[in-house]
């Protein structure tokens, strides 16, 4: 283990002290560097869940996870950072009281989580992933919710990339599509899918009226795909037009 003296007690202290000046250097050096904001920030579990749409969830009992999966928490959010690292000492003699136990190699009990996608949210457990992470280990045992959501969670880091997954929801809620069309309509700009929402249901209204009638929201959607997107798509890539963006971009 990192800083090991033979002295438990004294290891853990200096276990402490360690991850609070590392913390502190990740903040400002982020400062420094104009990093975003939310660089150093966990993310909250709320949001994530909010931007995505629950849809239900199982238990799936005692596991080990790995700690690099867990970037998140329930409700804890800014009393540790990205790496849960304490962000103030309001909490040390609790922390030094784990990583003293982890240390001379007593039971510690799994920590619950919530499981969305790839990503771990603590739910219990916050200080025994910190003192975790300062111990150099790689995983931890956790008693595993599932959550189950609408989009997946792929491609999330930061929070400001809730803000792309949030709208892209609202985007599929006004154009459900699905298979091959769900995955090929990806926007980068977050304001985009609100532009393309609108565009899509506009053409569904001038479809409406070509056919005199009623036309669902879904069939609206499939046939958006299938008459209008894959044939102008196919049309940019015949041009070489469409580079490095994706297609619903270019």
């Amino acid at each position: 283990m990192p800083g090991d003296t033979g002295f438990p007690r004294v290891d853990a202290e200096s276990d402490f002290l360690r991850v609070r000046r590392r913390q502190v250097l990740s903040r400002l050096g982020a400062w420094l560097r104009r990093a975003p904001d939310d660089v150093n920030i966990m993310l909250p579990y709320d949001e994530v869940v909010s931007a995505l749409g629950v849809l239900g969830e199982r238990r799936l009992g005692r596991q080990v996870i790995s700690l690099d999966s867990i970037v998140g928490s329930v409700d804890r959010s800014r009393e540790f950072d990205r790496r849960f690292r304490p962000t103030s000492t309001r909490s040390r003699q609790r922390w030094e009281r784990l990583a003293l136990a982890q240390r001379r190699g007593e039971s510690i009990p799994p920590i619950d989580v919530y499981r969305v996608g790839d990503l771990h949210f603590v739910t219990d457990g916050h200080h025994r992933v910190s003192v975790a992470h300062a111990l150099g280990l790689k995983t931890i045992e956790a008693f595993v919710t599932e959550v189950r959501t609408k989009l997946d969670a792929s491609g999330i880091r930061y929070r400001g990339d809730l803000i792309v997954k949030d709208y892209r929801r609202l985007f599929l809620e006004r154009v459900p599509l699905s298979g091959q069309a769900l995955a090929a309509v990806v926007l980068s700009d977050p304001w985009d899918y609100a532009h393309l929402g609108e565009h899509v249901e506009a053409w569904g209204f001038r479809l409406m009226q070509d056919e005199g009638m009623f036309i669902d929201r879904a069939t609206v959607a499939n046939r958006w795909h299938e008459e209008e997107f894959v044939p102008v798509v196919r049309m940019l890539r015949q041009a070489e037009m469409i580079g490095e963006r994706t297609e619903a971009e270019a």
